[in-house]
């Protein structure tokens, strides 16, 4: 990842995440990653993103299991692209001696219910046209996310992570988290709580 396209998948606010199980009736995952500051190079061959705590953990069951893993960027505004990162990922979970000097590469967006680090080495990166990629416009972060997981205690996270059967096995059986998830401890302020229903909780 030289400097244009460093440049120009950092300026992305939404790239895709790719996997599949070795099985072939396994299911195929793709996931839509958001949230400003939430994806880190680390140097030309490698990036880092972090994985928040949801209902499934698909992506993390696939790389368990075979480590296999394609990231997407593609440009709605300005000169059409589409980036590609084919390559081999690790999820490195918070017990794993590495864990906080990757966290500390995104900052600010460290906030409740980060489960772990998703690493991924490339082996392979394509720069394509989007010609067919739409125009569309980024009009705000969506928060709803963050201010959910970050009104719970990171103990009550542990807890909520556990009790949903997609977090222990992905939905082809396969191991996702290994639990129990250790404790880190929070770090940030609790949002004001949000009036309204709870946001349905979907992370793969």
């Amino acid at each position: 990842m030289d400097g244009r396209l460093r440049k120009f998948i950092e300026a992305q606010p939404v790239f895709f995440v790719a996997g599949a199980p070795l099985a072939e009736d396994g299911h195929v995952n793709v996931s839509p990653k958001g949230r400003s500051g939430t994806l880190a190079v680390l140097d030309d061959t490698t990036v880092a993103y972090p994985d928040f705590g949801g209902s499934h953990a698909e992506t993390i069951a696939h790389l368990r299991e075979n480590g296999r893993i394609t990231l997407m960027w593609c440009a709605f505004e300005g000169p059409p692209k589409i980036v590609r990162v084919h390559g081999v990922g690790e999820a490195v979970f918070r017990d794993d001696p590495r864990f906080p000097d990757l966290v500390a590469r995104f900052g600010e967006a460290d906030s409740g219910g980060l489960r772990a680090v998703v690493v991924v080495r490339a082996t392979l990166i394509s720069d394509t046209c989007g010609y067919a990629v739409p125009f569309m416009d980024y009009r705000e972060e969506r928060t709803l996310h963050d201010e959910f997981m970050s009104r719970k205690t990171d103990a009550e996270f542990v807890e909520y992570t556990a009790s949903k059967p997609y977090n222990v096995a992905g939905i082809d059986g396969l191991p996702a988290v290994p639990l129990p998830l250790p404790l880190r401890g929070r770090r940030r302020p609790v949002p004001a709580p949000r009036t309204g229903p709870e946001p349905g909780m979907w992370s793969a």
